[in-house]
Order: C-alpha cells, then sequence, then structure tokens
C-alpha cells in the first residue's frame, strides 16, 4: 500500500518537473524568436523604415546623392544661342562679364532680379553630358551661399524668364550700387555665347531702386 503511494507520488513529482522544464524550454525558444526579429529589423531598417542607415551625408555623400537626382545644371540647345547651361527648371544660365575673374560683384538690390545658382554646402557638383568646361562652387560672403560656377564663372538665372528656352538676359547691360554689368547666357564650352541676341524686361518689371537698365 506504502509502496504504491510512493510511486503515484514520484509520478506525480516527475510530470511536475517535466511540466517546468518545458515551459523553460518555450520561454527560451520565444526570446530566441524575439532577438532574431530584433536583428533582422536593425538589417531591413526597421523601425525607421528603408533599408538604408540614417546617418547624416558628408560633404561627399551628399554631392553623390545630389548627382543621383540629376545635375544642378545641365546642357541644353537653344534657338539663336546654341548649347548652353541651363538649371534644374530648365532656365537658362548667365554670368556677368565683370564676374569673370570668379569675385561676386552682384549683391544687394542686384539679387532682386539675378539670381545665384546654389547648392548645399560641401556638395561636389558633377559636370553633365555635353558640357565641357568644369564645375565649382564659391563661397558668397554676402549671404553664405554656396553658388555654383563655370570654369570660375559665378552662375545666376534671370527673373524675367519666365519660361525654359527664354533668354531675356542675353547681352543685357544694367548698373547696381554703382557697379554695370553686362550679362550673358554661359555656353556649354564654358565661353559667353556669341549671339547678340536681348530683349528689355516688360510685363511690368521695375528695377528696386539703385539698378537701372543699360542701353
Amino acid at each position: 500500500m506504502f509502496g504504491n503511494a510512493d510511486t503515484a507520488a514520484a509520478k506525480v513529482h516527475s510530470k511536475a518537473l517535466w511540466t517546468k522544464k518545458s515551459r523553460r524550454i518555450a520561454i527560451s525558444g520565444f526570446a530566441s524568436i524575439a532577438v532574431a526579429g530584433a536583428v533582422a529589423a536593425c538589417g531591413s531598417g526597421g523601425l525607421y523604415g528603408g533599408g538604408q542607415p540614417t546617418h547624416p551625408a558628408t560633404g561627399q555623400q551628399h554631392g553623390q546623392q545630389a548627382a543621383s537626382h540629376g545635375s544642378v545644371v545641365t546642357a541644353r540647345k537653344l534657338p539663336g544661342v546654341g548649347m548652353v547651361l541651363v538649371d534644374r527648371s530648365g532656365k537658362t544660365v548667365y554670368s556677368p562679364q565683370q564676374e569673370a575673374h570668379g569675385k561676386i560683384l552682384c549683391t544687394g538690390s542686384c539679387l532682386g532680379f539675378w539670381f545665384p545658382v546654389t547648392v548645399a554646402a560641401g556638395t561636389m557638383p558633377h559636370d553633365a553630358a555635353g558640357m565641357s568646361g568644369t564645375l565649382g562652387t564659391i563661397h558668397r560672403s554676402d549671404n553664405g551661399q554656396s553658388q555654383l560656377t563655370y570654369n570660375g564663372r559665378p552662375l545666376y538665372t534671370f527673373r524675367l524668364d519666365q519660361a525654359p528656352g527664354e533668354v531675356h538676359g542675353n547681352n543685357f547691360s544694367d548698373q547696381f550700387g554703382g557697379t554695370s554689368f553686362t550679362w550673358q547666357v554661359v555656353s556649354a564650352s564654358g565661353a559667353a555665347a556669341a549671339s547678340t541676341h536681348s530683349a528689355k524686361p516688360s510685363g511690368g518689371y521695375s528695377y528696386p531702386a539703385g539698378g537701372s537698365y543699360g542701353n
């Protein structure tokens, strides 16, 4: 009688131990799955989304990213002026003769009509197809912007060019702050375009105080 009781008690104890051990195995298994899932999430972007690291880009990385989205300026053939530079929106790019050596003179009220073609600081510009010159940048001391240059010449677009393909600023003369400017489209070769095509501003625009039209 006592032997049967001892045997039954041993069986109950053995079953309890087996149940406890199974629970430990199950918990350990679930923990392993959770860890594996977390590792996989980190490798694929996890909670942050995407498959790439979210570290800030360095100057060189930023330039490579900009290039992957297209060059800031490209070459385009325009009637009457030939192959010239245009910005991402297709607007014609100009540079004044007075800044041919890379010295910024268009400041203050001049910037109300001539818009510097800029890039983020640290960006490494890449030449696009059809461009035989060299893109670079220059730091503007007046506003801190990083402005694109082509063969050393600072690049601008013109306020009166309302649509891609317009060249109202070619061979245009004006004056700001006592400095006279003669603007020309920039050819893909890096030289000033030879065309004499030009146009006076129209459509109700007027230069701000201190600026005037040339002849």
